[in-house]
């Protein structure tokens, strides 16, 4: 799941049209994402593609902050000015399709020589599927582990990266080097999605799921979380950082281990002056049960659009791409039908198989019509264990039933 440093940005990208449309086009396909708002992206890219190789369509690409993505197509949806085609964090599709707000694609995939259902992973295709039909297409998946400085675990006479949650925090303590400005870990506890991405995996992980949040385990390690934000071995700012910036202060040799994706892959090869190395997301117990997040984002067309043949052709062309996601932008396919080439950059390739073994144990976020009020009460709960507004258990009780009212 792809963050990227969208706050500082959000005011110029919200309005920002990265690709203008001729005045020759003889119908146009409005497009949004939050890609290309910071570098270039999937959706910015394939469309310039597109335009460039065809004249009877063309489209009109509109760059959205991810904060603000899900309310302003709702706000356009209501008043007629949607976009005809969008993509959507993958918890936040069903939102749309239990609406009646996305278009139904079951019978045009079915018709497709390029699209089709076989295809997906399983996780990434239920997140488009609602009532027994199909509304969308995965436009790409991932998960989390954690980086971790190889220099420093050898320096700090640590033989093995951390396989639970408790090892994670003793680790981080022997790792802190606070005279040289080097917190022990970094990750994202922010109060949005970010934050509940990191953290719901820890409920799955202790027999828990996003309707039964108030696990014990969950709780054991929000109380770790904190101790470590409170000794200093992980820095404040995890609370308002996203995982972009989160990741960087690893890069920067300032963290020895960060919580995050393969998107960060690239930029660490390039960025990381020191050896590095990726693991599991730990687990609370010794040999315990293993859960990561499932995160991506999917196409979709919406219901409104006056152009839906056409908007299908475009989004027949960026799954005709699919091969070039993770090459290009470092994003894993949501497809068991594209296989990863070898880069030959050793520790690129070590860490994309660390990553595909953790897909394996990735759980999604939902799907549910009312994603993003549970989502909030689970980050409003970790920020209040964390800042030490109330415990950790009373905090999940909190969330617990505010959940409990949504879900039924």
């Amino acid at each position: 799941m792809q963050f990227t440093k969208l706050g500082l940005l959000a005011g110029l990208a919200l309005g920002a049209l990265v690709a203008a449309t001729p005045a020759m086009a003889q119908t146009v396909v409005k497009v949004w994402s939050i890609d290309g708002i910071d570098r270039p992206g999937i959706a910015d890219t394939f469309s310039k593609e597109f335009n460039e190789q065809n004249k009877d369509i063309q489209i009109e690409y509109r760059a959205i902050p991810f904060d603000d993505l899900v309310n302003e197509t709702l706000r356009a949806f209501a008043t007629g000015n949607a976009p005809d085609i969008v993509s959507f964090d993958n918890p936040d599709f069903a939102l749309f399709s239990s609406r009646g707000a996305m278009l139904d694609i079951t019978d045009r995939v079915k018709a497709s020589d390029i699209i089709g259902k076989a295809q997906y992973f399983e996780g990434p295709l239920n997140s488009v599927s609602w009532d027994g039909k199909l509304f969308g297409v995965p436009k790409y998946t991932d998960t989390i582990g954690v980086f971790y400085n190889k220099d420093m675990f050898a320096k700090a006479g640590i033989a093995t990266p951390p396989q639970t949650w408790a090892e994670f925090a003793a680790d981080a303590e022997k790792l802190t080097d606070a005279a040289n400005n080097v917190y022990g870990a970094t990750f994202s506890a922010k109060a949005g999605e970010e934050g509940t991405f990191q953290f719901l995996p820890v409920i799955q992980a202790s027999g828990g799921s996003y309707k039964d949040v108030n696990t014990d385990g969950a709780a054991e390690v929000l109380d770790l979380w904190k101790k470590m934000i409170d000794n200093g071995w992980a820095s404040k700012d995890v609370l308002t950082l996203g995982q972009w910036d989160s990741t960087g202060t690893f890069n920067s040799g300032n963290a020895a281990m960060a919580v995050s994706g393969p998107w960060e892959i690239d930029r660490m090869v390039e960025d990381a002056k020191f050896d590095w190395g990726v693991t599991l997301l730990p687990t609370i117990t010794d040999g315990g049960e293993r859960s990561s997040a499932l995160g991506g984002f999917d196409w979709g067309i919406m219901s409104s659009t006056k152009h839906p043949d056409e908007a299908f052709k475009v989004l027949e062309y960026y799954v005709s791409q699919d091969n070039r996601l993770f090459p290009e932008f470092g994003n894993l396919p949501a497809r068991g039908d594209i296989e990863l080439p070898v880069t030959g950059v050793e520790k690129k390739d070590a860490a994309l198989k660390v990553f595909q073994e953790q897909l394996k144990y990735a759980q999604p976020r939902g799907p549910h019509p009312e994603w993003q009020k549970i989502s909030k009460a689970i980050y409003d709960a970790m920020q209040a264990a964390l800042t030490g507004q109330m415990s950790a258990k009373d905090a999940l009780d909190q969330a617990q039933a505010t959940i409990k009212g949504i879900v039924g």
